[in-house]
């Protein structure tokens, strides 16, 4: 970690689990930097939010070197400590149902897949000069969905973060060499704003704690993972789910 004030990348970051690791980050002393599709949202405040904010659409791949040379002059000594792939898509249909490989175009596919998974490898390999120049930490946001057949993510959301998943071992093995870790989180059922109906049945009949999880203890493994104390985690995935997965 450097002497200077670390500073964090967070795509994600207007709502849920992306808000609430702004807020815990800089309690703790960093400068952030966020991305979004929206502009600054006043739902999100906190100090020097609205400056911090660059507006990119992860979808619109050809943009990605614009949006990593935005970031790359806003970092005072060319260091970035870490980078979280937060960002993610999960279409629903009509009336808020899950989205079969049937019903799944390939419009779809390349708009989930775009967002979900490829902008993150395009955003580290425009970024790893930074990343490296700090030792820095790579998080990826992955979810359960990415690992068992879930009642509301549709195939595409699900297939992008099992490729996730391996995109993240991949980076680790390929990254940590060069000082940059690579983590995942792979979240459960988290008490957001973006809950589906029928949660509460299913945290009642499948989560061994019989709770939802909080923004507040996904940002928790996050910060642990782009600090000093898991120095020598490098690609592992982590699951907050309160035992779902078991």
């Amino acid at each position: 970690m450097s002497e200077t004030q670390p500073v964090m990348l967070l795509t994600g970051a207007s709502r849920g689990i992306g808000h609430a690791t702004v807020k815990l980050f800089q309690e703790r002393g960093w400068r952030l930097l966020t991305v979004s599709r929206q502009p600054f949202s006043p739902l999100c405040r906190w100090q020097n939010a609205r400056e911090s904010h660059v507006q990119a659409d992860l979808g619109d791949l050809a943009s990605i070197p614009a949006l990593a040379a935005e970031v790359r002059g806003r970092l005072a000594d060319g260091k970035l400590h870490a980078l979280v792939n937060n960002a993610g898509i999960s279409p629903k249909g009509p009336n808020g149902q899950r989205l079969g490989v049937m019903a799944s175009d390939a419009a779809l596919w390349t708009q989930v897949l775009n967002v979900n998974l490829i902008s993150t490898a395009l955003l580290v390999r425009e970024l790893m000069p930074e990343l490296e120049r700090a030792g820095g930490s790579i998080v990826n946001v992955t979810s359960i969905a990415g690992s068992r057949v879930h009642p509301f993510a549709g195939v595409a959301y699900a297939a992008s973060k099992a490729a996730l998943a391996a995109l993240t071992r991949e980076m680790a093995h390929e990254f940590g060499g060069r000082g940059v870790r690579t983590n995942a989180i792979a979240p459960g059922e988290i008490d957001t704003a973006i809950l589906s109906a029928g949660t509460d049945a299913l945290v009642a009949a499948e989560v061994p704690m019989k709770r939802l999880g909080t923004p507040r203890e996904v940002a928790e493994t996050i910060y642990y993972l782009c600090t000093p104390a898991s120095s020598y985690v490098n690609g592992a995935e982590i699951h907050i789910n309160g035992g779902q997965h078991v």
